[in-house]
Formats: C-alpha cells, structure tokens, sequence
C-alpha cells in the first residue's frame, strides 16, 4: 500500500501526519525522509503546540517524541485519548526509551505502534503506512455508516446526532435554530403506479433539488425515513426558514415530475413542516422534531403541496 492509494480511498483527501520532537534536527530527518511520500507534513516543537495542532488540523497520525520539555508525549498522548473528538486519530511513540517498560506504558495509554531510535528508516515508513491505511478504512467505514444508501445524503442516525450537536452549538451562541420535515406526497401510490425502481430515481431526484437549494455548508439535509426528509438550519430564524422551506417546495414542483395518481397535484410535490425554536438547556431537541412533525401532519391534513409553520396555525 502507498500514499498514492490512500488518497484513493478518500478521494480529494491527502493524508496528513503531525510529527512532534523538541530537536528540530529530529524533524528535519523526518521530514526529509518522508518527502516523497504524498503525505502533508505538520510539525511542533513541544506538548502544547502539538495539542493545538491536532485541534486546528485532525491530523490522520501523530509521530510523537516521549521526552520533551513542559508536556511530555506521554501526557499529550493522555489529553488527546481523553478527548471524545480526537481519541481515535492514532499515535505512535517515537523516542529513544528503549526499555520494554516504557514500551508497555506508552501503549497501555492508547499508542498504536512504538518505534525506538535509532530507527530503520524503511521500516518506519512502512509502519506509517500500515497505519495510515488503517485510519483511511475506519474513517470510510464510519463515513458509510452515517450515509443513506440510495440517496448518499447524511441517514436518521446521523441526523439525530446533528441535531443535537447543533442544538447545544445554539444553546451556547443563543441563536435560534429551525428544522424543516419533509413528506412526499402520495408517494406509495407513485410507487404502486410507476414501481420502486422509478420511485428510487425519484426520491434521488428530490434530494439533488435540496442539495442545489440548500447553499449554506451548515446546513443538514438527511433521510429521516421511506419518503421523509428533514433540514437542520442552524442559526436561522422563523422567517428565514420558511423562505428556505418555500423554496424547497417550489424547486421540486419545477421538475414537473408526472404523478398522476396523487391528488395534491398532477405532478410530483411535497408538503412541509417548518418549526423554529431558541435551543435552550431547559428544553430539548427532541421538541423542536416534534414542532416539525406537527406542522408537517398540518400541511398533509390542509391537502398536501404546501408548507405550514408555527404562523399559519390558528
């Protein structure tokens, strides 16, 4: 496996590998050594500088000195397992505490590998690409697991953890937040008309409308389930989100998609619950889904191709 293929498998991605010594002249034999690999090169001179960098960066590996002034590798190692964001980028020891005691601690933190200098040269970038073609796997696998598998868009798991993430992200900005239910209309009766396999396309079709829509990178569109999607739009506000949510509805109207046996329109059309919510810690997201529902179950019960918020209820 070479560099080459990792970046293969995340298409887009160079792999990056943060490397920590207190010795410049440490770093500049690492380096140059790993200049032909298509790898990015990040490096720190101490502890604290390191735990930056992997903050700022998330580097897929860190190549990690042990005995270094302030922070020890050891203690970096400790901060950077305890936090739930960065415990699972690997490290490996690079020092020249040899003894298989120092060895068993270092991997006893959450290590992945100890290499002892002096090194093979070879052999260590060899053991960087084993692991980075580790990393690269589970990062994928784990990029899967939140994916729908016909729509490619983000699925109901990944949206319930977003949603709550965005809601406590708004409890700390105090900016409100709004969420957007969408239902297709009718849409077991396009299915029973046009059969499941046009009904896949379909759905298809109504997400790459969203997608073109939907502008902001904060934004969450997911697939809640069957025909259901839902939007997460942080920092919006009641107005805007109906703007969006108006859009949205619009968008899948113009493809004029035929839909002859709904009784909302001659064409493909969603119906839309828009709510809107201060995120609070004495209220929970699981309350603003709600809103959204309720809104969406009016919209259906009002006759379908429309959207309804909290101002269209009596």
């Amino acid at each position: 496996m070479n560099t080459e293929s990792l970046k293969n498998m995340m298409p887009g991605r160079t792999p990056t590998v943060l490397v920590v010594d207190d010795i410049p002249e440490n770093l500049d034999i690492l380096i140059e050594n790993f200049r032909d690999e298509d790898i990015e090169i990040l490096v720190a001179l101490h502890g604290k500088d390191a735990l930056r960098l992997v903050k700022e960066h998330k580097p897929d590996l860190v190549l990690l000195d042990i005995m270094m002034p302030g922070l020890s590798g050891y203690e970096v190692c400790k901060q950077l397992k305890a936090n739930p964001e960065l415990s699972d980028i690997p490290i490996i020891f690079i020092t020249a505490m040899d003894e298989m005691d120092d060895e068993a601690f270092g991997l006893s933190l959450g290590a992945i590998d100890y290499i002892t200098k002096p090194f093979s040269v070879p052999i260590l970038k060899a053991r960087v690409r084993n692991h980075l073609e580790l990393k690269m796997k589970t990062d994928l696998l784990a990029k899967l697991a939140c994916l729908d598998g016909l729509t490619g868009i983000p699925n109901r798991r990944h949206f319930d953890e977003m949603l709550k993430k965005e809601w406590s992200r708004g409890i700390r900005n105090g900016k409100p937040m709004s969420l957007i239910m969408i239902d297709v209309d009718y849409f077991k009766n396009y299915n029973d008309t046009y059969g499941h396999g046009q009904g896949d396309v379909c759905l298809q079709k109504v997400v790459s409308v969203f997608q073109t829509l939907l502008k902001r990178s904060s934004d969450v569109l997911a697939r809640y389930g069957g025909e259901e999607f839902v939007v997460v739009l942080p920092e919006t506000n009641g107005e805007q989100a109906l703007s969006i949510a108006e859009q949205l509805r619009i968008g899948v109207a113009e493809q004029d998609i035929l839909h002859s046996h709904s009784d909302a329109a001659p064409y493909l059309s969603v119906s839309i619950g828009c709510a809107t919510m201060q995120p609070s810690s004495e209220s929970e997201s699981a309350h603003l889904l709600e809103l959204a529902d309720k809104y969406l179950y009016e919209a259906k019960k009002q006759g379908r191709n429309r959207v309804i918020s909290e101002s269209a209820i009596p």
